[in-house]
């Protein structure tokens, strides 16, 4: 028991603190330009992910688009715009990769200082206009391999119409025959789908009616 305690985040977690993490958003692919085509196609027509937001970044000479794959997993792909973008290093000796994980925090500088606690260093703090997205970075060389960017934001604010519920509607239930097709709002942004048969429904309107007395 006491060993299933270190992989609990944190062991001990401060007072008033939530998780740090709320999940993983994304992973976040490179492509160089000419390639960025063919992923789109392979990962849009042939797996069916669904685009969200999009834009390019003319600061760090990047391309980037969201895309959402089933109920919560989602993927982005980057792509350099010109010469001197952030990726040329990363793209000089592959065609494509993983380039980074996209974490989700529910509050980016409890994250930060939580980080300064345990001695893991970050860097690139930066904040959109409007506060719609704060990030930082942490090295590969202190996340095992692996480029970590944590983030506060929303989820919804960056998804397609076609995978999440307008705003304030958290759940929508649609019959099928002798089932139902229970949808929820999923607190890291778009829908969860939930396929019960009769017995399961009334179960569950029994505990909902126990929880309403």
């Amino acid at each position: 028991m006491e060993r299933a305690r270190d992989f609990s985040w944190p062991a001990t977690p401060n007072e008033g603190d939530d998780k740090m993490i709320s999940r993983i958003d994304h992973v976040s692919i490179a492509v160089k330009d000419e390639e960025k085509a063919k992923a789109e196609h392979f990962f849009r027509d042939i797996l069916g992910a669904v685009a969200g937001a999009g834009m390019a970044d003319p600061v760090s000479r990047f391309f980037w688009q969201i895309y959402s794959l089933g109920d919560l997993s989602r993927l982005e792909i980057i792509s350099p715009t010109e010469s001197g973008s952030f990726l040329d290093g990363f793209l000089k000796q592959r065609e494509a990769g993983v380039h980074h994980i996209t974490l989700q925090t529910p509050d980016i500088r409890k994250a930060m200082a939580h980080l300064e606690a345990h001695g893991i260093p970050f860097f690139g703090f930066n904040e959109y206009p409007g506060g719609v997205w704060k990030e930082i970075f942490i090295h590969p060389r202190h996340g095992f391999g692996v480029l970590i960017q944590i983030a506060e934001f929303e989820a919804d604010d960056w998804l397609s119409e076609q995978v999440r519920f307008p705003a304030g509607t958290k759940w929508r239930v649609e019959k099928k025959g002798n089932t139902a097709t229970l949808i929820f709002a999923h607190p890291g942004g778009g829908k969860v789908t939930l396929e019960m048969g009769r017995e399961d429904l009334a179960n569950l309107a029994n505990e909902i009616r126990e929880l309403l007395v």
